[in-house]
């Protein structure tokens, strides 16, 4: 599994391209802009995109999803809780997939296993690949998502947090902003984490 991290746009959302190096399949995490640096990725690598995966709703994370599909026929996958009319919901072009707890979705010999994780958006998902969790705005290095926005909720995103402590074993994390950490380090660190454990 080789992963590529695209920082793009003006929040500077991460981006992630999974690849699968024995078929030279993709799959396309939160294309937040700059539909131009993704496609040359993809097509400097010669990497053929199976799936767009959408870890919620938010425009930063969504910017350049038309795009890419328009450019590589990835199938679109999210929750249906962020769909629809709104500052946290994003419509998805038509066909797309809507994933839910336990999921699995092949992108050529790996396999990314849905993990519902609500609190920032009501749809916010978790996608864990091998020993790798890609987790959007859920849980980032020393922090997690902000709950003020509309849809957020506080309550949710603790519970969120305190199933990603249950997991067994140590995962790298992927988040959708700043850089990577690890699962035990936000185990040990993270005041958020800690937190949701106090008050579950």
């Amino acid at each position: 599994m080789l992963i590529k991290t695209l920082t793009v746009g003006q929040i500077e959302t991460n981006c992630y391209i999974v690849t699968d190096e024995a078929t030279l399949q993709c799959a396309v995490i939160d294309p937040g802009d700059e539909s131009n640096t993704i496609m040359n990725y993809l097509e400097e690598h010669h990497l053929q995109a199976r799936y767009i995966l959408l870890t919620h709703g938010h425009f930063d994370h969504v910017l350049a999803v038309d795009a890419v599909r328009e450019e590589t026929g990835a199938t679109v996958c999210m929750s249906a809780r962020d769909v629809g009319k709104g500052d946290y919901r994003f419509d998805p072009p038509e066909g797309s997939m809507m994933v839910s707890e336990a999921d699995a979705i092949a992108v050529g010999g790996l396999t990314f296993r849905v993990m519902e994780t609500p609190g920032h958006t009501p749809g916010g998902v978790c996608y864990i690949c091998e020993d790798a969790i890609f987790s959007g705005d859920t849980l980032f290095a020393g922090s997690c998502g902000r709950t003020d926005l509309p849809g957020g909720d506080m309550p949710a995103l603790l519970g969120s947090l305190r199933r990603l402590y249950d997991l067994p074993g140590d995962y790298e994390v992927y988040p959708g902003h700043m850089g990577p950490t690890t699962l035990d380090r936000e185990r040990r660190g993270n005041y958020y984490m800690k937190y949701a454990l106090e008050v579950g």
